[in-house]
């Protein structure tokens, strides 16, 4: 069996926005998916703050992971997050203490999010530190574009604004189920459904490409 070759750092970076997105494919982080996406300033606030907290996560556990037992690993990384998750409260609170009262408890939550822990334990363990960055930077992004995308769906639809800007006109009747937890539900499910018709698409495109490669091959050996 041939080794198996190595992954180009450019698929870490791009793995985390659509093939492995660690919301509409893993499922992950839905809590403040659905929390605090009524808005596009809360879903931009607490994108950064998972920005912060896995990036700078995965760079010390990607650094001390030889010198940290097995047995205190998990303890550990816990540890590690909650320091960040700290930190990137405290910074939240004082620049933008209106953003960071509507987001409340989520901040904290961050802790125990399953993107941070997950990513942690499956890659920054066992990776350089230059890959992990690019899986923390590459999983972030993944997760920033799902929460702004919710963020501005159900902000336009829910208040007609967008970042507090009107932009549906002043006769516009807002969907005040939108920016109700109900419109979480409804918006995350519409958006994982056209995810996963695009991906279907995507498949039954390359079928073919695949079928009539297979031949080519043959002929050619």
């Amino acid at each position: 069996m041939s080794p198996r070759k190595p992954t180009p750092p450019s698929q870490e970076l791009i793995k985390g926005v659509w093939r492995e997105n660690p919301v509409l494919v893993q499922l992950l982080g839905l809590c403040p998916a659905l929390a605090v996406t009524n808005s596009v300033a809360n879903s931009l606030a607490m994108s950064a703050a998972v920005l912060f907290v896995l990036v700078g996560s995965s760079l010390l556990v990607s650094t001390i992971k030889r010198i940290v037992p097995s047995d205190v690993r998990i303890s550990t990384y816990i540890l590690i997050i909650a320091t960040f998750v700290t930190i990137a409260d405290m910074i939240l609170e004082a620049s933008v203490p209106a953003v960071h009262k509507e987001l409340g408890a989520f901040v904290a939550l961050i802790v125990v999010n399953c993107i941070i822990l997950g990513r942690q334990e499956a890659f920054a363990s066992r990776n350089s530190v230059g890959r992990s960055l690019l899986d923390a930077v590459g999983m972030s992004i993944g997760f920033t574009l799902t929460m702004v995308l919710m963020g501005t769906v159900r902000e336009v639809l829910g208040n007609g604004t967008f970042l507090g800007i009107s932009v549906m006109g002043p006769h516009y009747e807002p969907w005040v189920i939108m920016i109700l937890p109900p419109g979480g539900f409804l918006t995350l499910g519409t958006i994982l459904l056209v995810f996963s018709w695009i991906k279907r698409r995507g498949e039954e495109r390359a079928k073919p490409a695949t079928a009539a490669a297979g031949p080519a091959v043959g002929k050619a050996a």
